[in-house]
């Protein structure tokens, strides 16, 4: 059974940082593109990065773009998204998830697999 896991969300300060991973198992990871999604509190859930399978290629959300990247270690099994100068407007739940099209990442449409969520809380 394919599991998403992820970890180190938490409370930070406005203007701080954060990274959050993703660890993946029972998935050949290699072969799926990752996406990192959040989902602030009376929001729907929203496209924030994802990265293709090789490494080759990222996308990422206007609103986070020169603040959040993302990246991919295939040995580990795990899909990263650093965080730094975090807003108020950062808050929210993110979720990691896999498909084999980074296409379909940033569509949010019929994604493969999701993962529970890490809740990210930024203080102003």
């Amino acid at each position: 059974q394919v599991q998403l896991v992820e970890s180190g969300g938490g409370l930070v300060q406005a203007g701080g940082s954060l990274r959050l991973s993703c660890l993946a198992s029972s998935l050949t990871f290699s072969s799926y593109a990752m996406g990192w999604f959040r989902q602030a509190p009376g929001k729907e859930r929203e496209f924030v990065a994802a990265i293709s399978w090789n490494n080759l290629s990222r996308y990422y959300a206007d609103s986070v773009k020169g603040r959040l990247t993302i990246s991919r270690d295939n040995a580990k099994n795990t899909v990263y998204l650093q965080m730094n100068s975090l807003k108020p407007e950062d808050t929210a739940v993110y979720y990691c998830a896999a498909d084999q099209s980074a296409a379909t990442l940033r569509l949010m449409h019929d994604i493969d697999y999701w993962g529970k969520g890490t809740l990210v809380t930024v203080s102003s």
